[in-house]
């Protein structure tokens, strides 16, 4: 990939981590029916005659349980690791490595799009960069949903699964994020939040589904 936005450091850390966060991570959401539920609504309305994009797939397992689910779906990750991982794990789902900021895809190619986790990496200042793109990739009318941590702060890991890591993870606002979507030209339709389920890092966590604005 030539444009990895300033996210070197992110991209080694979940290369150095790839096989360790699918052992983690491949059944979660087994374990997370809010998340199922919106991944369900989402499918109903984006229809099944274009593909859904889960942006900042890592392993994919998402995209994954939206293949199994008749969806026709592609991940993206900035890891080229993980996308190996991904083409190894879920051969339904077509992987492409790229960056949040600088999306590999055509103009109108997804009927929706989803970001579990992945714009916590970004600085608050590229969320609209981000989100630009995601409206670029999605048809009119076009279905993005997306959850964050929610907060202020910045955790930051050095050391993560045994492996020597630098990787920052933002907080966000929700009224930061549906500000930043609205001026990338979404409205947004929904929005939840919940505390976390067992075995879940102790943050709060938010959803917000929108749609493309304008034709």
């Amino acid at each position: 990939m030539e444009d990895h936005g300033g996210h070197d450091s992110v991209r080694r850390g979940y290369d150095a981590v790839a096989e360790d966060y699918f052992a983690g991570f491949r059944d979660e959401l087994a374990g997370k029916p809010l998340d199922r539920a919106l991944l369900t609504s989402l499918i109903e309305q984006a229809g099944r005659d274009a593909p859904i994009a889960d942006l900042g797939c890592g392993p994919g397992h998402v995209a994954g349980w939206l293949a199994d689910h008749g969806v026709r779906a592609v991940g993206v990750d900035l890891s080229g690791a993980m996308v190996e991982v991904g083409r190894r794990e879920y051969p339904a789902v077509e992987f492409r490595e790229g960056d949040l900021l600088a999306l590999p895809a055509a103009a109108g190619e997804f009927g929706a799009a989803v970001a579990f986790y992945s714009i916590i990496h970004l600085h608050p200042t590229e969320l609209s960069r981000a989100f630009e793109q995601v409206h670029r990739a999605l048809r009119p009318a076009g279905l993005f949903l997306l959850s964050f941590h929610i907060g202020t702060e910045i955790r930051h890991l050095d050391e993560w699964w045994g492996h020597s890591v630098d990787i920052d993870f933002r907080f966000l606002e929700p009224a930061d994020v549906a500000g930043a979507l609205e001026a990338a030209g979404f409205t947004v339709e929904t929005r939840a939040e919940r505390v976390p389920y067992a075995g879940e890092v102790d943050t709060r966590r938010a959803y917000l589904l929108a749609h493309r604005a304008g034709a």
